[in-house]
């Protein structure tokens, strides 16, 4: 029978709406019935592709004693992480402080109250080792609920306290310090082999990428680029990237990026394409290239919706199995190539009898394997004999070939759900992709789902809503919401310079200060001001997988100030560095694109281009913008189109006839200039 879930329209919701747990979605009636009955609350916060969510559910929600004994003694309630991050970002804060780690599956006992008083991750069925079972652990709350009652409630009333973020009233901040410590603490964590980060797992970690081009364009600093490629290249190289089907897996379970938990993220393919956009920028590498266009290639293909919105994500599991999907017995491979192509094509991709990807249950090698390269093709091709462009082709076929017969295997479960954050990061990829690549299809791509968004995920006043799914568009939207859209409103502009995406992230901007705004402190909130009051009002500026919208306000807010001249997005930029000071000094290889934000305050400059839709003008455009400077805002004139924007332009006109570039800097412009390299 199903429970209340049944009507959700969350896809992680509904995967537990048939488990015989009484679940509540995160709504008034769950709470009301904890405070009518003074029963506490177990809440489990997860998301659809979770790996250990799948596992945990079998397990535990699953089982009919577990279940009647929660039922019994709690009021269940489930919340996706992904539709509430404001929930999420909360009581992950106090899985933390109580556990010293986080992640999901999470779960936090609360009051009525909604005051936490326990937490942890994953529970098994059986205790092992220092960890105890759910069962046990079911029943220790049972028991210290109703007989401590008045300590759980000091307890959490002291938990809570260390919940609110006490913004710094430092007016000076050595932010030349913060980054050259964030510089040294990256460098030295550095796997200097490998690539990322020492130790595993190993997570991308493309905002540590993007400030370390920054300290190497702007300070010159070799050991930032070394290790960028290091890491990307080993990445493109790896099992984590899925080397048939094309784009990256969430993070590798080792140091090599070989094994890897196999669900895909919409957010990761648009953060790590754009690190691979702008390394390529750099080195003309074409690796990086090619590895965005192949990126491009898995999302424009299995995941996007008819309207052009993209999906969320794609799980790890197929039939029951972490992985089954993608990978491939040496036999297979043979088969499906026959003998020779098939050998070549093992020995490139390490294909091999045993394999190298283990049984999760028995943890014996399972004779399949994870595709990977060790070493690089342009050296596979000088040992065969061919050119780099011919073993690439055959390679190319292989893949197509076997891409086909793995689309006839069982798909994983996609999580079809459209989210304005994500979607926001997405769009950005496309545009920063089109520049670099030159591809104009890419923005195309991002134009339609910009579109798409800002027809189908705004209320009536212009606000946005957070998720798209089966054609209704609904929940609270949140600051990544705004800020993420607006960055990839910014992104597209500077790839086709649609005025209208530029008035659009105007318009979203407005609206992200007038609901958000931490009139106190500074800073922006997770959650609007007209949005539900959660225990605190959670604030965050960590870079994790994707930045926080809070380091994304600082870059959009330096960004605009300069389009538009409205001082007050750039105080507030200020503010919102000065908010997360003691942080930033605390931790900065945890804020690195908030520190990318700053950056960008002290070398921005604006050039305005002003001439006619031709070819030449074209061509001018395309010169300035293709050269990586990411503290460049590039805008242009074609008679009054940017007049409501930037009225600052009004006067500028073309010089001789031809196309006119106005270099800015500091909101002073040099004389107007047809030389190119003058506008470099």
């Amino acid at each position: 029978m199903s429970n209340r879930l049944i009507k959700s329209n969350s896809p992680y919701l509904l995967q537990h709406s048939n488990n015989p747990v009484d679940w509540y979605p995160w709504d008034n009636e769950a709470f009301y019935k904890a405070k009518k009955f003074n029963m506490p609350i177990i809440l489990s916060i997860g998301y659809s592709t979770c790996h250990w969510c799948h596992v945990m559910e079998k397990e535990s929600f699953e089982d009919l004693e577990t279940a009647k004994l929660m039922n019994e003694n709690f009021v269940c309630i489930k919340v996706d992480r992904e539709e509430r991050p404001d929930v999420d970002s909360v009581y992950m804060k106090v899985t933390q402080i109580m556990t010293g780690r986080g992640g999901w599956p999470m779960t936090v006992f609360l009051t009525p109250d909604k005051i936490p008083f326990y937490a942890g991750t994953y529970f098994p069925p059986t205790s092992k080792l220092s960890s105890p079972s759910f069962k046990q652990v079911l029943t220790h709350i049972i028991n210290i609920y109703k007989n401590r009652k008045p300590e759980i409630q000091d307890f959490g009333n002291q938990l809570q306290n260390k919940l609110v973020l006490t913004p710094t009233k430092s007016s000076s901040v050595n932010y030349s310090l913060i980054l050259n410590s964030a510089f040294d603490q990256i460098i030295t964590l550095s796997d200097n082999i490998n690539g990322g980060i020492k130790g595993s797992p190993k997570f991308p970690q493309p905002l540590i990428y993007e400030f370390l081009l920054r300290c190497y364009i702007s300070q010159k600093k070799l050991p930032a680029l070394n290790v960028v490629e290091s890491t990307l290249t080993n990445m493109a190289y790896g099992g984590i990237y899925d080397q048939i089907g094309f784009g990256f897996h969430r993070y590798s379970t080792d140091k090599k990026w070989l094994v890897p938990h196999f669900e895909k993220m919409l957010y990761d393919q648009a953060m790590i394409s754009m690190a691979y956009s702008e390394v390529y920028q750099i080195t003309k590498n074409e690796l990086y290239a090619n590895t965005v266009r192949d990126i491009f290639s898995y999302v424009l293909r299995d995941m996007i919706s008819e309207k052009g919105g993209f999906y969320s994500a794609e799980d790890a599991d197929s039939e029951g199995e972490e992985g089954k999907f993608y990978v491939w017995t040496e036999q297979e491979i043979l088969d499906i190539l026959g003998p020779e192509d098939g050998l070549t094509f093992n020995t490139i991709f390490n294909v091999n009898p045993e394999g190298n990807f283990h049984d999760e249950v028995s943890g014996q090698q399972s004779g399949h394997n994870i595709l990977h390269l060790q070493k690089r093709i342009k050296y596979v091709a000088e040992d065969m004999d061919m050119t780099a462009d011919e073993l690439h082709g055959k390679i190319s076929g292989w893949r197509q070939t076997l891409f086909d017969i793995r689309e006839k295997r069982i798909h994983p479960i996609k999580d079809d759900k459209i989210l304005t954050d994500w979607n926001g990061l997405m769009i950005a990829a496309l545009a920063k992709g089109s520049i670099a690549l030159d591809e104009p299809a890419y923005a195309q791509a991002a134009q339609k789902a910009a579109d798409f968004v800002l027809q189908e995920l705004r209320t009536d006043d212009g606000r946005l809503f957070k998720r798209h799914r089966n054609n209704i568009s609904s929940l609270d939207a949140h600051l990544d919401d705004y800020a993420f859209m607006i960055w990839g409103l910014l992104e597209l502009y500077e790839a086709n310079f649609n005025p209208a995406n530029l008035e659009a992230a105007i318009s979203l901007t407005e609206l992200m200060v007038e609901d958000f705004w931490n009139e106190e402190g500074g800073g922006f909130y997770l959650g609007a001001d007209h949005a539900e009051k959660l225990i605190v009002r959670a604030m965050t500026a960590y870079d994790g997988a994707i930045p926080s919208g809070n380091s994304v306000a600082v870059s959009i807010l330096n960004r605009l100030a300069r389009i538009t001249s409205n001082m007050d997005w750039l105080d507030k930029a200020e503010k919102t560095l000065l908010t997360f000071a003691s942080e930033l000094e605390r931790n900065p290889s945890s804020y690195t694109n908030m520190l990318t934000g700053f950056m960008f305050s002290l070398e921005t400059k604006e050039v305005v281009v002003v001439g006619d839709d031709n070819e030449e003008t074209n061509l001018f455009l395309e010169t300035i913008r293709s050269q990586y400077n990411p503290s460049k805002v590039i805008l242009f004139k074609d008679g009054d189109n940017l007049a409501k924007v930037a009225p600052w332009t009004e006067t500028q006109t073309m010089l001789n006839g031809k196309p006119t570039a106005y270099v800015c800097k500091d909101f002073v412009c040099s004389l107007p200039t047809n030389d190119l390299k003058l506008a470099l």
